[in-house]
């Protein structure tokens, strides 16, 4: 049986708050669902990204380089 632990990410408790430093993606859109200055909750951590709550109020993935920790 396969683990779906991501889908209750949003659940969890929060490990840190991080500020989005800025949304200027290259290669993806994150201007819609990030915005400079506002501070999120981290809910789950990789090695290369943040999971937060985003402005759309889903659970995204997000490249550590937008963030500064708090």
């Amino acid at each position: 049986m396969k683990s779906m632990i991501h889908k209750t990410w949003e659940n969890n408790p929060t490990i840190k708050q991080i500020e989005c430093v800025h949304n200027d993606a290259a290669k993806f859109v994150v201007e819609n669902v990030l915005t400079p200055g506002k501070r999120y909750d981290v809910k789950n951590e990789s090695e290369e990204f943040y999971f937060v709550i985003d402005n759309s109020g889903r659970m995204g993935g997000f490249y550590k380089e937008y963030f500064k920790e708090v």
